[in-house]
């Protein structure tokens, strides 16, 4: 496969992060073509590729397009997917899988579709070859992205294979832990560069304070992962990959300015969050405490403090967080003067609790929750107005 020639790439994510992911490929020097609230389209080869899955902190797949064309019926699907070169993309013995989404009125299950495509790819692979490539579910290899709406089709190379939300550092994962690129989306809101103190009180296993600490050092988020997508392409080079591997690993700083302080009151979320720090390589860098989240150590002066306390599902767990949630704001004014500080809900109920009045709400999506950052100016000697 071809891997200098330019395609337009489609990069999804979480909804609400579309802003930080334009963000991040602007930084690097990459056009923005289109956008959507769950993806940004830029052109890219698929060498570049590579950096962007190291890189991207808020992606979650980073597709490239094969070839964008009009469909009609199940027959043209075979007909056009059978003349891409497949014999070039997938190497000999090589395994596939196939991601669809599906909306047309010329078929009424989706996986029909993928069959199509699949007998396509293995019939002209076998005709070119003589060798017949395995299929199934497993994305640990070749993925395949296809896309059907209405009389347009698209099939592209999924360059990431599993998301790359996928850090592989939280090897001890806590309760209801955030996704790696939704914490980064938070920590990138906040404004946080490692120049002024950062705490994060209720750490759970760690996500919020060891993505920030990423950030900070500019150390590229999947730098552990030792898989992708891309490397399962005819052609990959694994010297020319890791050769620029290891040049982002040494463009990275090796200490920020200021510390990361993190706590939970759970000693069993701390130990797993230290862990999980030291995976990623930066629990040097973060000072992790077990206390409530009120004693939580705050430096003197200004700083940014983050909290993600629980949402409450039910009426009762309601009723018991309210006073969880007035206590942040009770730490707010009285422990943290001079910071910005920072609550993500996703029960906007119980965010008004904290009795200050939000300098913003961003909003965020965790999973299919509709969730809110809210931002406190917590100036010193001043009195916060309470949010009606």
């Amino acid at each position: 496969m071809k891997f200098d020639l330019k395609a337009p790439v489609q990069i999804s994510t979480f909804r609400g992060l579309a802003p930080y992911l334009e963000q991040e490929l602007a930084a690097l020097g990459f056009p923005i073509i289109a956008k959507t609230h769950t993806s940004v389209e830029t052109e890219a080869t698929l060498t570049q590729t590579f950096e962007l899955n190291l890189r991207l902190r808020t992606a979650l797949n980073i597709l490239f397009l094969l070839k964008q064309f009009r469909c009609k019926n199940p027959a043209q699907l075979s007909c056009i997917v059978a003349t891409l070169p497949w014999e070039n993309i997938i190497p000999a013995g090589g395994y596939f899988t196939i991601v669809n989404r599906v909306e047309t009125p010329s078929i009424d299950n989706s996986m029909f579709a993928s069959l199509k495509v699949k007998d396509a790819i293995v019939d002209r692979i076998m005709a070119k070859t003589g060798a017949r490539p395995d299929s199934g579910s497993e994305r640990g290899r070749t993925v395949l992205n296809f896309f059907w709406n209405k009389d347009d089709a698209w099939l592209y190379v999924n360059t990431s294979g599993e998301k790359l939300s996928d850090r592989n550092y939280r090897k001890n994962p806590h309760s209801a832990p955030l996704r790696e690129n939704l914490a980064s989306g938070i920590i990138m809101e906040t404004g946080y560069d490692g120049s002024q103190p950062l705490v994060c009180p209720m750490c759970g296993s760690g996500t919020l304070p060891i993505e920030a600490a990423l950030l900070a050092l500019k150390r590229p988020p999947a730098f552990l992962r030792m898989n992708f997508g891309f490397m399962h392409l005819s052609g990959f080079s694994l010297p020319e990959y890791e050769t620029r591997r290891q040049v982002l690993l040494k463009e990275a700083r090796k200490k920020i300015a200021a510390p990361i302080i993190a706590s939970d009151i759970d000693p069993n979320a701390v130990r797993a969050a230290q862990k999980n720090a030291m995976t990623a390589g930066v629990d040097h860098l973060i000072e992790f405490k077990t206390c409530d989240f009120a004693q939580t150590p705050v430096p003197p002066g200004n700083g940014i403090v983050v909290l993600n306390p629980e949402y409450g599902e039910r009426l009762g767990e309601q009723k018991e967080l309210e006073g969880t949630y007035k206590r942040i704001g009770d730490f707010f004014k009285q422990s943290c003067p001079g910071y910005t500080g920072y609550v993500f809900t996703g029960n906007l109920e119980l965010a008004k609790k904290v009795g200050l009045h939000p300098k913003s709400k961003t909003p965020f999506w965790n999973a299919k929750i509709e969730c809110r950052l809210f931002s406190y100016e917590l100036y010193s000697g001043s009195r916060d107005v309470a949010e009606k």
